[in-house]
């Protein structure tokens, strides 16, 4: 997500939001660790920030995510852009990381279905620094299918699977070895108020890492995370929406604990042709 501080996202919005002079519907679109299955709304645009810092490690990861709908809510572009601070960079500094080009299609549902699908494609840019351990060093590609769906009127689901492929991916020493990756996920939103959500995610991932010349170390994954957001919404059609969330670490992460901030900003930037 590129680095806009929180008060030029707010002159940004306040600018904008007069487009539409309604208030926003409850809060849905905005899970932490597991991706919904729901496009952007016609004309609204979505600016994600998040931050996750391990308590443990002291690493920490903030991205900046824009979602925009291509022009409805069929088609969706987004991109994300990571910086982070690693113990395993040699230079100790926060920098860039691998930035994300996203495209993702409605293939089933919207917003006020039982079930929505929305699969997604990304390019992974090689923008990070391998030799500071903040990226690959190839351009790599990601597949996801979200699909959330609606258990009762208080409770909603969503699922996650996806792989990524990066060939002839680098380390810091520059051997080179093709590098493949799959994650699952799975949350449970209780609507306890339209405005405030509890919530529960579990995130599982398993990829690879160079491990010399066309040699690959694997790398596990899996954390549990309980958190919660709430709503702020206003007449004029923007929505902010902020969060909290604590994963722990289980399994191959057993030990590991963070803390995960999420601030998302929603509003309409153009009126929809009838």
């Amino acid at each position: 997500m590129n680095n806009l501080t929180t008060w030029g996202v707010l002159l940004t919005l306040a600018a904008a939001a007069p487009l539409r002079a309604q208030e926003p519907g409850p809060i849905q679109d905005n899970s932490f660790l597991v991706e919904e299955a729901y496009n952007q709304e016609p004309g609204v645009v979505q600016h994600i920030n998040t931050y996750m810092r391990n308590t443990v490690t002291k690493d920490w990861l903030y991205t900046f995510t824009q979602e925009w709908p291509v022009p409805g809510i069929t088609h969706q572009l987004s991109y994300t852009v990571p910086v982070q601070r690693t113990g395993a960079s040699p230079d100790g500094r926060s920098a860039l990381g691998d930035v994300l080009l996203n495209y993702r299609y409605q293939l089933l549902g919207d917003g006020e279905a039982a079930v929505a699908i929305a699969p997604r494609f990304s390019l992974i840019l090689p923008t990070g620094d391998e030799k500071q351990a903040r990226g690959n060093g190839a351009m790599g590609y990601q597949v996801l299918l979200p699909v959330s769906v609606v258990l009762t009127e208080t409770f909603v689901t969503h699922w996650n699977l996806g792989a990524t492929w990066t060939p002839g991916a680098r380390n810091a020493a520059g051997e080179k070895a093709d590098l493949t990756a799959w994650n699952m996920g799975q949350s449970f939103i209780w609507l306890a108020h339209p405005n405030v959500n509890a919530m529960l995610e579990f995130a599982f991932s398993s990829g690879e890492a160079v491990a010399g010349p066309g040699l690959k170390t694997r790398v596990d994954a899996f954390y549990v995370s309980p958190g919660a957001r709430f709503a702020i919404n206003f007449k004029n059609g923007l929505q902010i929406v902020p969060g909290i969330a604590f994963p722990i670490g289980v399994g191959p992460s057993k030990g590991d604990k963070a803390v995960f901030l999420y601030l998302s900003f929603e509003h309409p930037m153009w009126t929809p042709r009838r």
